[in-house]
């Protein structure tokens, strides 16, 4: 298990982490999942035992989470310690193969994570505005599901809110179409922070002490 920083609770648990060998990771982003909401965290250190994560906000509440990896691996988790934005997690299937795991998040830096979050927005194109369905939404671009006819390549706007909930307009092009669910890719992309604190305002926005 990931060794605590200091402050963080001692005796066995701390035996544990230090008999276990610890592998840094630097700024390697990754999804928290709960049974009903998703957010986004960067990896800081991983054993075999354990993981420890930073993240924009503060930690959401239950015990058992699960690791999201951006290449698709899921680790259950238990929370171990808890300070500030940062909390240290026990895998509960472990020992997990850590040398997986860092070459998983070494071949994929930049695939990016996508929420599955849903919200209302309202699209505008030189065809007017409607409002449209967000289906999942990553820092690059979101899917869709609209009822009116797309093109690929055209260029739309919608009102996302940002990381304080405000709208604004998001200038994006129609990259794919499936029926009536489209991707888009955003022109201006949101940062992992802003990301991250957005995702958390849509789903817990109690986790939103600053």
């Amino acid at each position: 298990m990931c060794a605590a920083p200091a402050g963080a609770p001692d005796g066995n648990a701390g035996a544990e982490q230090r008999a276990a060998p610890r592998v840094t990771l630097l700024i390697r982003a990754a999804k928290l999942v709960s049974s009903t909401d998703e957010f986004v965290c960067v990896i800081r250190d991983v054993s075999e035992t354990g993981v420890s994560v930073r993240l924009f906000h503060d930690l959401p509440a239950g015990e058992a989470l699960e690791l999201h990896m951006p290449a698709g691996a899921i680790y259950p988790i238990g929370r171990v310690w808890h300070r500030g934005n940062e909390a240290g997690f026990r895998f509960l299937s472990a020992p997990v193969a850590v040398e997986a795991l860092v070459n998983e998040a070494s071949d994929y830096p930049k695939r990016g994570l996508r929420l599955s979050v849903s919200l209302p927005v309202r699209l505008r194109s030189s065809a007017g505005e409607q409002m449209v369905r967000v289906e999942n939404l990553s820092q690059q671009g979101a899917r869709l599901a609209c009822e009116s006819l797309l093109a690929i390549d055209q260029a739309v706007q919608l009102d996302l809110p940002d990381a304080q909930g405000t709208p604004r307009a998001v200038r994006a092009k129609v990259r794919w179409r499936r029926e009536r669910h489209y991707g888009v890719v955003f022109d201006d992309t949101f940062t992992l922070g802003d990301f991250a604190r957005l995702a958390a305002r849509l789903q817990a926005p109690e986790l939103l002490t600053g």
